[in-house]
């Protein structure tokens, strides 16, 4: 692709996530969903491979649909309440804007494009597409909170939390773990919207955290199946070593930054006396744990079956920058002491 194409989908990313995210007015934040839809389409067909355009179709589908779908909902709102105004949505709409917000994040049972898509992709598309493009949508969802259901929101949760968990335990592409991953996390934000949006926030600021490093971290591996990850430790030990802290905070496990929005989604819905769901959300963890522990295992308890007689990558100079793969592996393994002081705020 050309650079100054490039630029300007990169940049169609930027403004239509921006335009979303700061408006008030349900029009524009449909356009801003849409240029952020029409940016992305041709990075994911940059590739040319039949996976890849499949990945796109499917995806420009699903995303068109669930627009058209945000597109109704806020004009009948509007048609209600007579004003565009995206806090002010009738409850009468609510669940309709629910689907629609779930289509666009790839929650359960809406999650079916999700894991296909990611496999189409190439690893830094598939980065964008669980990261950036999730940003629009949530915080849709965050600003029009107080007028959903909370019942579906639960259900929508515990249903995608499951679905995560059960979905990746045979998954040996890294791609579908990753998007796996992805629908079980946004399943515990949704559970503790209702309750604590502000909580759900700051989970959905360390999945961000979490998934940029791992991804980073698979970008410059350049591994996209699970048997091959015992081939990282000649290639950087100790990013090997890193890795399975990065991996051991997104299974959740103390700690690591993972643990901090589990423990605290956890202790938040048993003061709110819902002990029932917090009792299979924490099943529904151990799920998600496995798969996240077998690759924790193939980087550090297995070795490629072939020696290899040639110098180890590792002591080649490596041309990729390396600071922003640093900084989010550091930040997604320790900032769990800080609990205390991001709690305050």
């Amino acid at each position: 692709m050309s650079p100054y194409a490039l630029s300007i989908m990169i940049s169609g990313l930027a403004i239509g996530t921006m335009l979303t995210v700061s408006s008030s007015h349900w029009l524009l934040a449909w356009v801003g969903l849409e240029i952020n839809t029409l940016a992305i389409i041709p990075l994911m067909t940059n590739k040319h491979h039949p996976r890849a355009t499949e990945a796109t179709t499917k995806y420009f589908l699903t995303q068109a649909t669930a627009s058209a779908l945000i597109l109704f909902t806020s004009m009948g709102n509007a048609w209600i309440t007579g004003q565009w105004d995206i806090k002010d949505l009738h409850p009468t709409m609510s669940n309709m804007m629910t689907i629609a917000l779930m289509m666009k994040l790839g929650l359960a049972p809406m999650h079916f494009w999700l894991p296909e898509v990611m496999q189409g992709l190439n690893l830094t598309t598939g980065f964008i597409l669980a990261t950036w493009q999730k940003i629009a949508p949530m915080t849709l969802m965050y600003m029009i909170h107080t007028t959903l259901n909370p019942t579906l929101l639960i259900m929508i949760g515990i249903l995608s939390a499951l679905t995560g968990g059960w979905g990746g335990l045979n998954q040996t592409e890294l791609r579908k773990i990753m998007a796996y991953s992805s629908i079980a996390h946004l399943g515990w934000m949704v559970v503790i919207l209702p309750f604590s949006p502000k909580l759900a926030m700051l989970n959905f600021t360390l999945y961000l955290i979490m998934t940029s490093a791992m991804f980073l971290t698979i970008i410059f591996l350049q591994t996209t199946k699970l048997s091959s990850m015992s081939l990282t430790w000649p290639k950087s030990p100790l990013l090997a070593a890193l890795s399975i802290m990065t991996l051991l905070s997104l299974a959740g496990l103390p700690p690591t930054t993972g643990f901090m929005p589990k423990w605290l989604i956890l202790q938040e819905l048993t003061k709110q006396h819902t002990t029932i769901i917090a009792t299979v959300m924490a099943f529904s963890a151990l799920l998600s744990l496995f798969f996240y522990l077998r690759l924790s295992y193939m980087l550090s308890l297995t070795q490629a079956p072939n020696t290899v007689n040639s110098l180890p990558t590792w002591y080649h100079s490596q041309k990729q920058p390396t600071w922003l793969l640093a900084s989010l592996t550091v930040t997604a393994s320790m900032l769990l002491p800080l609990t205390p002081n991001i709690m305050s705020w």
